[in-house]
């Protein structure tokens, strides 16, 4: 298997399996390669060991956890991940410089920074502007040609349009862009955010790498606006509308799929979704 191709799909296992007992071993053995081996081209690929990754986003998805379940106990959530209460708080405050009480207490409802501009301040809508346009959605399966990108999000515009540009040759007008993001910026650090950069594609077309993102039901939120306001826009729906719908992320990812894009005027129409149980 192609080391890159190798090393994605570990990472789309482990975010998988984030609450089970994974380990160096375990990853190595589901894909039935010496763990010496995985690990150093895994440390390569993407400048983080596997037990780091691994403990990072156990941590920042837990972190997540807290932000969308603002119910659930911590100590139920510490466990999800399978950290003791005293464990759990030693690490969670090790990784955030804050203890788990005090980084949900930190937690926005009303506005927040923006980490790729940290001087602007955004306000976000309530929870009824939310839900006035958001609809449960039906989607079959996508097969995908993608591109992933390890980094701040704040450069997904322009490594979108170089995505773009490379296969316009197979671009029509059945084509659906998507983009699948992992991680909270507000969360996760700037430098360490997955995201795959994807547009549909047909099976046996020859392009690498491609893979299946499963279908399903989803919440559709409708964006219509400024790449710079996407930010404000889904931590609006995660912080304010989501905790309290009565619904529930399946997956650990959201999808972002586009309508239009404006390149000129850095404008973009698309359909925010969460994948929901």
């Amino acid at each position: 298997m192609d080391r890159k191709k190798l090393v994605n799909e570990s990472i789309d296992y482990i975010m998988e399996h984030l609450e089970e007992d994974l380990s160096l071993d375990a990853v190595a053995d589901h894909f039935y390669i010496s763990k010496y081996h995985f690990s150093r081209i895994f440390k390569e690929e993407t400048g983080e060991s596997v037990y780091a990754f691994l403990k990072r986003c156990k941590i920042d998805q837990s972190a997540v956890d807290m932000k969308i379940n603002p119910d659930k106990a911590i100590t139920d959530i510490g466990l999800d991940y399978g950290y003791s209460s005293s464990n759990y708080s030693s690490v969670f405050k090790k990784h955030h410089a804050a203890s788990p009480t005090a980084f949900r207490q930190s937690i926005p409802t009303q506005c927040t920074s923006v980490p790729f501009a940290p001087e602007r301040i955004v306000s976000f809508k309530t929870a009824e502007e939310y839900a006035s346009r958001i609809e449960i959605r039906e989607f079959d399966d996508l097969f995908v040609l993608y591109e992933r990108y390890i980094g701040t999000y704040a450069d997904l515009e322009k490594n979108w349009y170089r995505f773009l540009d490379k296969y316009k040759a197979y671009i029509n007008e059945k084509t659906i862009l998507a983009e699948r993001f992992f991680h909270d910026p507000a969360v996760t650090g700037p430098t360490q955010c997955i995201c795959d950069i994807c547009m549909t594609v047909e099976q046996g077309c020859g392009l690498e790498p491609v893979m299946r993102i499963k279908g399903g039901r989803w919440i559709v939120y409708r964006f219509d606006g400024e790449i710079k306001d996407i930010y404000e826009t889904l931590q609006g729906i995660f912080t304010v509308w989501l905790p309290h719908s009565g619904y529930r992320m399946s997956r650990r990812y959201g999808i972002n799929r586009y309508r239009r894009i404006d390149r000129d005027n850095h404008t973009v129409t698309m359909d925010l979704c969460i994948p929901i149980q």
